[in-house]
């Protein structure tokens, strides 16, 4: 299994329960395909550097996780058909960004 991390922005006149009902679907496609949950963030509401369909901000989130890569096609479907998200991005991570993942996780605990 390998590691990724997916950040995607969701639609700005979403209400904090479609968001956390949001969030939570991406999360159960990925659990229900087998993939072990590392981290989830919630980076809030940012201005974004361009208008993407005629909205200047976004709700950001960052998930975390290893899963099989077969399951990553299933999550990116489920993401092109969902009017709430505007963007998403799927990387996997190489040991070099691994290591970089849990420093800023550390790092972001003892700020906490």
């Amino acid at each position: 299994m390998n590691q990724y991390e997916t950040v995607f922005i969701l639609n700005p006149v979403l209400s904090d329960d479609q968001i956390k009902e949001t969030v939570k679907k991406y999360e159960d496609i990925l659990v229900s395909g087998g993939a072990k949950m590392i981290s989830k963030e919630d980076w809030g509401l940012k201005k974004l550097s361009y208008a993407i369909q005629h909205k200047k901000s976004g709700f950001y989130h960052l998930m975390e996780y290893t899963v099989p890569g077969e399951v990553i096609n299933e999550l990116e479907v489920a993401f092109r058909r969902d009017e709430r998200v505007m963007r998403y991005l799927t990387v996997r991570l190489d040991k070099h960004a691994i290591a970089w993942a849990e420093r800023r996780r550390i790092r972001d605990k003892k700020t906490a």
